[in-house]
């Protein structure tokens, strides 16, 4: 393919040179003649461990072009990738300037360059952006350039995960290969373009593929700060954090696993809620902060209230709460978010009646019975192990149990609205009028 890439920073620079590499005719576009220059003579305008070498063989083989001028870029291109920076404002947001000026750069240049012989050209923002940006300001920038005659465009999110560092090794060995669009024609392009990976292309909704970037940044400054609270907390005690680490990344059912990163309600039960406590007092007894760990509380008591909120903003009394343990397959009540959840409607005036496949309110014992004493004194009166009586007259479903009689029952028998605190109900259920997921 022809491919233009807008913006020779560092991702721009090893997106065009790879891709040069691999067969495609690539012309770089930006408007500093400082990032042009050295391409064009042959040299990495960016600091990277094998650039040069790559930008110069491109150079010399004749696909690795640089220029100043998009209608250059654009004559013939079949797909022009978007690369430029997307820096913080002061205030914290993205600032899409040069995105913006980017696909407006291209839907200009159009108007001059020959179109590619389909037709078709794809417009894919690989720089990180907030959801909303392709569907919304690109879109708002097509609409506002008269289009050119010859040319329809479709436009995609396909997000680069590439470390300063190892770039060239990062682009070809990606951990995955994701396109946004609605678009199957860009789909399709976007998969012929990086199909010399030997990687899957996962097309999925441009939102998802906007937050992709977002999340995985989020998540990888949460484990370094994670790994710092740790040091700065056990060092008080002798501890080497480095040798708890170290074997903390052996566990990979739970530490460094897919478990538990599933959006869904709060936590709960007998060791996570207990155990952050008293790393925390830990913390406080030394005079040491660990805003991350406190925030994990905090966050988690907002998953709890939100869910509070959006029933108080809604319609009706009647409830019915299809779940009360911690997790499933368990009758462990102890600090259950359900149970919170529970406590707080009833106080608030709402007629709950509550369904578990597997709590018997005579079987509590010890611990596990006097906190849901406390917490739910009446439980024996608005339990039930029938869902189907749960339902019965029901304006709401809260729904965390996914035993088979609980889906069943909620299909049967749906109430006008149903909030979904597990996202493992199933289609069907997901189907109904009026439900709603917890995060999603």
């Amino acid at each position: 393919m022809k491919v233009a890439v807008f913006g020779l920073g560092y991702v721009g620079s090893v997106t065009a040179a790879c891709l040069a590499a691999n067969g495609h005719d690539v012309w770089g576009v930006d408007v500093d003649t400082a990032k042009v220059g050295p391409i064009t003579g042959g040299h990495s305008p960016v600091v990277e461990p094998g650039l040069d070498e790559l930008v110069a063989d491109g150079v010399t083989a004749g696909r690795l072009h640089a220029t100043t001028d998009p209608r250059l870029a654009l004559e013939r291109a079949d797909v022009s990738l978007i690369c430029v920076g997307t820096p913080s404002t002061a205030a914290g947001s993205t600032d899409l300037t040069y995105i913006r000026r980017a696909v407006r750069d291209i839907a200009e240049a159009a108007h001059v360059a020959e179109p590619p012989e389909s037709g078709f050209h794809s417009i894919v923002v690989r720089s990180t952006v907030p959801p909303g940006t392709v569907d919304e300001v690109v879109a708002q920038v097509l609409a506002d350039v008269r289009l050119a005659e010859g040319f329809t465009f479709g436009t995609a999110m396909c997000p680069e995960f590439l470390r300063e560092g190892s770039g060239l090794a990062d682009f070809y060995d990606p951990p995955f290969v994701v396109v946004g669009t609605r678009n199957a024609k860009v789909g399709t392009a976007l998969t012929d373009l990086f199909g010399f990976l030997g990687v899957d292309v996962q097309v999925v909704d441009v939102r998802t593929a906007e937050a992709l970037k977002y999340a995985c940044n989020a998540f990888h400054a949460t484990k370094v700060s994670f790994a710092n609270e740790m040091g700065r907390i056990f060092r008080y005690y002798g501890v080497d954090s480095r040798e708890v680490m170290r074997i903390f990344v052996q566990d990979t059912s739970l530490n460094i696993s897919p478990y538990y990163l599933r959006p869904g309600f709060a936590f709960g039960g007998s060791c996570l809620p207990k155990d952050l406590r008293s790393v925390l007092h830990l913390a406080r007894v030394n005079d040491t902060d660990l805003p991350l760990l406190a925030g994990t509380l905090a966050t988690n008591e907002l998953t709890v209230r939100d869910v509070v909120d959006r029933v108080v903003a809604g319609p009706g009394r009647e409830i019915a709460l299809l779940g009360l343990s911690f997790k499933h397959a368990t009758d462990d009540l102890r600090e259950s978010p359900s149970v919170e959840l529970a406590e707080r409607l009833i106080g608030k005036g709402y007629n709950l009646r509550i369904y578990d496949a597997i709590v018997n309110p005579s079987r509590l014992v010890g611990a596990n019975l006097r906190h849901v004493t406390s917490k739910l004194p009446h439980l024996q009166r608005v339990l039930t192990d029938d869902p189907t009586a749960a339902l019965a007259g029901a304006d709401l479903a809260i729904v965390s149990a996914t035993d088979t009689a609980a889906i069943d029952a909620l299909l049967s028998t749906p109430p006008s609205r149903t909030i979904d605190l597990s996202g493992r109900l199933g289609n069907a259920v997901e189907a109904l009028p009026g439900y709603e997921g917890v995060g999603w």
